[in-house]
């Protein structure tokens, strides 16, 4: 390799949008959260949204708590780059922090639903990885809800209610993981990480990798 050359593993090049959607309790935010905590190339997009903050959750760090009129704003101004309203409360991800960490070649993290999937997925097509975790079965979700003991029945009874529309969606997806076991399934979505950074058209780097590799006079040996 010439001197100046760069390094296989510097080569540039431009980060991804990971998306995972699932069903409440389906498993999304811990393999969200598995990633975050053992793949440093990931940051989280941190979504605003005005639910009421629940007990083990930090204001900026799980989500921005907004209220209507702050989350409208945003909304009005261009300013999200998708939004969506579930269970009756307005999520959205802010524009300028995914498209700076982009051109850094950071990868963002994005655990939201499929209305704000199919909204990426539109406007930044070439940069959205999706991934859709299911449930082994619907009893099985309803008891990792109940398990959670973060919210009350009846809400508990409304996402099963939602779970069957937002299953209907898995076919938008690039890919599919059945989560009945949380070790496979976090295998199987880094295995699908570490195959779209390989793609050619997110390395850009690769152009005068290739070029200097291409340069190169090998010294005859012997």
């Amino acid at each position: 390799m010439a001197p100046d050359a760069p390094a296989p593993s510097t080569i540039k090049r431009r980060g991804l949008m990971l998306v995972l959607s699932s069903p409440s309790g389906a498993g999304k935010s811990t393999i969200a959260r598995n990633l975050l905590e053992n793949d440093d190339e990931f940051s989280l997009s941190v979504s605003v949204t005005t639910r009421t903050r629940r007990g083990s959750e930090i204001d900026g760090v799980h989500y921005r708590f907004l209220t209507d009129v702050e989350f409208q704003r945003l909304r009005d101004t261009d300013a999200l780059l998708e939004w969506a309203q579930v269970h009756g409360n307005y999520y959205g991800t802010p524009r300028e922090p995914v498209e700076t960490s982009m051109a850094e070649g950071c990868d963002m993290l994005f655990d939201i639903d499929w209305q704000g999937a199919a909204q990426l997925q539109e406007k930044m097509p070439a940069d959205v990885v999706s991934v859709f975790i299911l449930p082994p079965s619907l009893e099985e979700l309803k008891s990792r809800l109940q398990r959670r003991a973060e919210d009350a029945p009846d809400v508990i009874d409304t996402r099963l209610a939602n779970s069957r529309e937002e299953m209907e969606h898995w076919r938008d997806y690039d890919y599919v993981v059945i989560n009945d076991d949380l070790d496979r399934a976090y295998t199987a979505v880094r295995a699908i990480v570490q195959a779209e950074r390989l793609r050619r058209d997110r390395r850009p780097g690769l152009f005068d990798f290739v070029a200097d590799l291409l340069d190169e006079n090998p010294t005859n040996s012997g």
